[in-house]
């Protein structure tokens, strides 16, 4: 049975979906999930930065986690402090807090905010590709 690794954050649109591109291509043989707070649709620039480094998430979809949700997970990984206060998580999965800013809140141009857009893709690509040489 695989390894499974969820990835949390609080709309499950954009963050949680650029790591579970990543993760998928870095964490071939893990089992890989996301979640939010709450589900909305996957950013169209978290897709758009994602297909600039050769992934594709355009397929995926957005869902909701509840506690009960986490039950039976190996690692689970908040990417936000909303994730990481709003959901208990089990004291037998492994968590972790990786804090990336919402690059949606960021006003600006589209430009600006494909800049932070891009700041964020990197730093949880740098955070995946760690984590896949140290699991």
């Amino acid at each position: 049975m695989k390894p499974s690794i969820y990835f949390l954050s609080s709309n499950d649109s954009l963050r949680s979906q650029i790591a579970v591109g990543y993760a998928k291509k870095y964490l071939k043989d893990w089992d890989i999930k996301s979640g939010g707070v709450r589900s909305d649709a996957v950013e169209p620039l978290a897709i758009e930065v994602m297909a600039e480094d050769g992934i594709d998430i355009s397929q995926q979809k957005s869902t909701k986690f509840t506690n009960d949700s986490l039950q039976g997970s190996d690692i689970v990984i908040t990417l936000c402090g909303e994730a990481r206060d709003k959901l208990a998580i089990p004291q037998d999965i492994r968590w972790l807090h990786w804090p990336f800013i919402d690059p949606d809140l960021v006003a600006g141009s589209k430009e600006e905010k494909l800049a932070t857009y891009r700041e964020v893709r990197d730093s949880i690509k740098q955070n995946i590709q760690k984590f896949a040489t140290q699991k």
